[in-house]
């Protein structure tokens, strides 16, 4: 079995269960001797993993599936047979836009369906006085953060490849990023959405399952070749990654969890209390938000790679014209998550129970989604306008 690993990782707390696998003994348990690498940008952590610099990796749920499938970077096969963590997203506005929503909202700003229609408001007017578009900062071209901002935009009547701007940060640089002026609004996991909020300098408008309920967000991810060759250095990993989860989400640790994490990702302990508890501040003044499905590292079954997850993810890339839609591609895209390997590694039957929503997806309007019908899921909220799909808009 090859015992010395190197994984990459990038400073968020969905990389939680590689970090306390690490640093709480897990690994070292399993027989396996790893050294974590932090990165900057998922491109980077994406090409050392492809290079064979890294064995495993903290990624993207999307980005495995792009590289299988070759698009935006050379196909490089790979496999994702554990989930670090299900949501965990939000979506965070400046001060100012925040303030130019709430001038021309109807309704509850916290409802998706009214904040995209405001949104929609906001960006007629731009246009009309002639001002900069809204900038909005996500981290990755392949990532749920570009897809969550599509989805709930599109909802209120804005296309995000015509109405608005979208840009490349990596998660470390979207603070920064909000408090120049050079974005006015960013969709990034944990921690730095609550960090622009400390800073005084966001306002967090919503989170990530409420635009998509239940959601892979981060994986581990391997190269396929590379499973192959080790499959019991594989699945030791995942035992440790399972055990770690579990620990992490046990509030008996969470002052130990906090502790080792905010060394690795340079948060405080209490920013990543409140992640892990699901009880963020939204405001700068102090006010809460709370959700138990805010992130799941363990619980609910979110460790076990979901199949439905990945069609989604394939049918957003299908949406917004990154690929193109047939059946050998859905396939692909949904056999890169491979939950017959988290079932051999743990000894567990394939999962029977009950996944709350039912259509293990839950997105926050359209029809229930049904993987074996993309294209049919697309119509439905689709209208054609100059040749190029448009959302039917939620009314």
């Amino acid at each position: 079995m090859k015992a010395n690993l190197r994984i990459g990782y990038i400073p968020l707390i969905d990389a939680t269960p590689i970090l306390v696998a690490v640093d709480h003994g897990f690994a070292e348990a399993e027989g396996l001797d790893v050294e974590i690498v932090r990165e900057v940008s998922w491109s980077n952590v994406r090409d050392k993993l492809n290079l064979g610099l890294f064995d495993a990796a903290h990624m993207l749920a999307p980005l495995p599936m792009a590289s299988s499938l070759g698009i935006g970077h050379v196909k490089v096969p790979l496999i994702v047979p554990f989930t670090l963590a299900l949501n965990g997203n939000a979506i965070t506005v400046s001060p100012a836009l925040y303030a130019e929503l709430s001038h021309v909202v109807d309704g509850d700003l916290t409802d998706p369906r009214v904040s995209s229609r405001a949104l929609h408001r906001v960006v007629a007017d731009r246009k009309a006085r002639g001002v900069p578009l809204v900038n909005f900062g996500m981290t990755f071209p392949f990532s749920n953060h570009n897809y969550q901002l599509r989805f709930w935009m599109s909802a209120g009547g804005v296309d995000p490849d015509e109405d608005v701007q979208m840009v490349v940060l990596p998660p470390p640089y979207m603070v920064d990023s909000l408090t120049s002026g050079h974005v006015d609004c960013f969709c990034v996991g944990a921690p730095w959405n609550s960090v622009a909020v400390d800073n005084g300098v966001g306002h967090i408008l919503h989170f990530g399952r409420d635009i998509v309920r239940r959601m892979s967000e981060k994986v581990l991810a391997v190269r396929d070749n590379w499973a192959g060759d080790n499959p019991d250095t594989l699945s030791a990993l995942i035992r440790a990654l399972a055990k770690a989860a579990a620990y992490a989400e046990d509030p008996a640790h969470l002052g130990a969890v906090c502790e080792s994490i905010g060394r690795r990702i340079g948060a405080t302990p209490e920013i990543i209390s409140r992640t892990l508890k699901g009880v963020l501040k939204v405001t700068a003044d102090g006010q809460t938000r709370s959700s138990d499905e805010y992130i799941l590292l363990e619980r609910r079954g979110a460790n076990r790679p979901d199949k439905a997850h990945a069609a989604w993810m394939y049918a957003d890339m299908v949406r917004w014209r990154q690929a193109p839609l047939t059946d050998d591609l859905r396939l692909v895209a949904e056999n890169t998550f491979r939950p017959d390997l988290y079932d051999h590694a743990l000894g567990h039957p394939p999962s029977l129970d009950v996944i709350d929503p039912l259509d293990r997806v839950g997105a926050f309007y359209g029809p229930d989604f049904v993987a074996s019908g993309i294209a049919g899921h697309l119509e439905a909220w689709h209208l054609r306008h100059n040749g190029r799909p448009r959302l039917h808009v939620v009314r």
